[in-house]
């Protein structure tokens, strides 16, 4: 559905709460590839974790609010919420190592920002015996105005090497208000299907940001077609998958 910007993911540490991961990575991420990701039936998705996370913890798996099987109207917040949900985890190539299942939805929303974070049914030491994959750990610092990132999409089984240019204080898309996202550098043509994708830092290959939408037909701020506010009110839009 969406595509192409990105929601911040600051908050999401916050309200999630501590839920944590596997420390010695095994295949451990490289620029451009897709290791750690993991697709689902409509969206992208990847294995995470919380910088102080302990390999006995249940895994997560992140994507979009707007990824849930309901989207979530604005305004509304969903907390430790029992679900069923199940993907495929990917190599770094992009080859199916197995299936990997979610009991809860921790949180999620598309307000304020655009996430949904599940609890998955195997810990990340778990993960890491049958499949030797270690999650992407969510960075607990803000990103930073032109660093190089890439955009794995499991969906896809592509990676798209962008950068960031720019954050948008407050970007709107038909009911939904998000804020703090990040802008994509021209050229960074993210597409459908590549919602939920994570956002990783080329430096530090932590998770900056999760892909989820960009202006489809140069409308102004209706569905698939976001626009930028203004402090002022004035709004503006910038048609293509720049990432906001």
């Amino acid at each position: 559905m969406f595509k192409g910007l990105a929601a911040g993911i600051g908050a999401v540490a916050i309200a999630a709460g501590t839920v944590t991961a596997a420390a010695v990575p095994a295949h451990a991420v490289q620029a451009g590839d897709l290791t750690a990701t993991i697709a689902l039936s409509n969206c992208s998705a990847s294995l995470v974790r919380y910088p102080a996370s302990v390999d006995t913890d249940r895994a997560m798996m992140l994507t979009n609010g707007h990824c849930l099987p309901t989207m979530p109207a604005s305004g509304v917040v969903i907390q430790n919420q029992t679900a069923s949900r199940s993907g495929t985890l990917l190599s770094p190539s992009g080859s199916s190592l197995g299936t990997v299942s979610a009991d809860k939805v921790l949180y999620a929303t598309m307000t304020g920002t655009d996430v949904a974070l599940y609890q998955l049914t195997d810990t990340f030491s778990s993960i890491v015996s049958k499949y030797g994959v270690t999650a992407l750990t969510i960075s607990d610092t803000h990103p930073v105005d032109g660093s190089a990132m890439f955009i794995p999409s499991s969906y896809w089984k592509q990676t798209w090497n962008c950068s960031i240019n720019g954050f948008v204080p407050t970007l709107r898309e038909d009911e939904w208000t998000w804020h703090d996202s990040l802008r994509y550098s021209a050229g960074c043509n993210t597409t459908h299907g590549t919602s939920g994708s994570p956002i990783v830092d080329a430096a530090s290959k932590k998770v900056v940001g999760i892909n989820n939408t960009g202006n489809d037909d140069g409308a102004m701020c209706t569905l698939n077609n976001p626009c930028e506010v203004a402090a002022d009110g004035t709004t503006n839009r910038h048609q293509g998958p720049e990432l906001r």
